[in-house]
């Protein structure tokens, strides 16, 4: 199974989780990790498995290098692969829109026939709304929140991660453990 990792990050810390995430996964990825803006749509569909990362800013914005690419994202036929939705966003200062970009993005996935993996429980989080919900106790995807509380991100990519392993029938553990 081939995997990739999309990004997009303007202060660095979709980045960090990004390299994380390969760092985790080890040999099972790529050298390589994309950052969304220098990435084309042919790239994206070579993969089986793309793990994307995308932050919220503002009042429930994408960053600024996926809707960039949101609409050429549109181009990309994704049936058959799964998507493993990753997101920072600050639950704290924005509560009432907590990673609502990663939401919009896996509505476009979602749209263009991807599978998606690595719901992630939304126990211990603080917001009062989102658009990435998948039901009422989950999100589409990983969340982080550097902001408050970056102590318990390594942890929850690394279980994240497991989790995601898992549901895609890889009998391994991931790299780290």
């Amino acid at each position: 199974m081939q995997m990739g990792i999309f990004y997009g990050s303007s202060t660095g810390n979709t980045e960090m989780a990004a390299e994380k995430i390969k760092e985790e996964m080890g040999e099972l990825v790529p050298d390589e990790i994309v950052d969304i803006s220098n990435a084309s749509p042919e790239q994206l569909a070579q993969y089986d498995l793309l793990f994307l990362g995308v932050s919220t800013w503002n009042i429930g914005d994408m960053q600024d290098d996926w809707a960039d690419f949101l609409p050429r994202l549109k181009e990309v036929d994704l049936k058959g692969k799964k998507v493993a939705l990753f997101a920072l966003g600050d639950q704290d200062g924005y509560p009432y829109n907590f990673l609502d970009a990663m939401g919009e993005l896996w509505e476009v996935c979602k749209a263009q026939g991807a599978e998606l993996v690595g719901v992630w429980s939304t126990e211990g989080y603080r917001f009062d709304e989102s658009r990435a919900m998948y039901d009422e106790d989950h999100f589409v995807g990983l969340g982080l929140d550097e902001d408050n509380e970056s102590e318990l991100t390594e942890e929850r990519i690394h279980t994240w991660l497991l989790q995601v392993v898992q549901e895609i029938g890889f009998d391994i553990g991931v790299a780290a453990e």
